[in-house]
């Protein structure tokens, strides 16, 4: 019988790649805005630099001008009309209140 021969030595791992977020789903020129979110197939994404707030549903993108809010979080309500609210230094804030901008 033979004596068992040495174990070969492990070979060093490879480092891993970091992994790849998302691509933004906003213009570039945007920036990054400072709070974002999705729920229930409805993205948005509030930029306060620019006064913007963008809401993507069903595949449509639509620009709303914030005035002086600044944005830090939102509500959804299921129900037939979908309703959509945020919340901001001045309390909440309806969709409907704001301005569509270009």
């Amino acid at each position: 019988m033979e004596p068992m021969k040495p174990m070969k030595p492990m070979e060093p791992m490879k480092p891993m790649e970091p992994m790849k977020g998302t691509e933004p789903w906003w213009p570039e020129k945007l920036g990054q805005p400072s709070t974002s979110g999705s729920q229930n197939g409805m993205r948005y994404a509030f930029f306060p630099d620019a006064h913007r707030l963008l809401i993507e549903q069903d595949g449509t993108l639509t620009s709303y001008d914030s005035g002086d809010h600044r944005i830090d979080g939102v509500s959804q309500q299921d129900g037939g009309s979908k309703s959509l609210t945020f919340t901001s230094q001045n309390g909440t804030v309806d969709l409907g209140s704001l301005k569509k901008a270009d």
